[in-house]
């Protein structure tokens, strides 16, 4: 039997997700997904979908990946983990966005 080492990290994130949806089963399963996408960002762009606060469903293609948004840090703002949330720059549109963690609905 394998074990899952899970982060300092995303153990805050499946305890905000659960409080947030009432459901500890997917607050896990979302924690995941993040984790993942997470990793995806920082290697390039990474592709997945959320649902938007108006109920929505928006697929996107970001990254955080150093390298490709260097020019686009200005480095005054405070971090979007410190409001349950991450931040990501979208290729398409050009802009720094941020999603809610329990708003993950798929990663490729």
């Amino acid at each position: 039997m394998n074990a899952m080492v899970i982060s300092n990290e995303t153990a805050v994130r499946m305890s905000v997700i659960a409080s947030r949806t009432g459901s500890e089963l997917m607050a896990g399963a979302k924690a995941i997904m993040i984790e993942n996408l997470k990793e995806k960002l920082r290697n390039g762009v990474a592709r997945f979908v959320f649902q938007k606060r108006n109920g929505e469903y928006r697929e996107m293609f970001a990254t955080t990946n150093k390298a490709l948004v260097q020019r686009h840090i200005v480095g005054t703002g405070v971090s979007r983990e410190l409001y349950a949330t991450t931040a990501v720059f979208d290729v398409e549109k050009g802009t720094w966005r941020s999603f809610r963690w329990e708003s993950i609905v798929k990663v490729y």
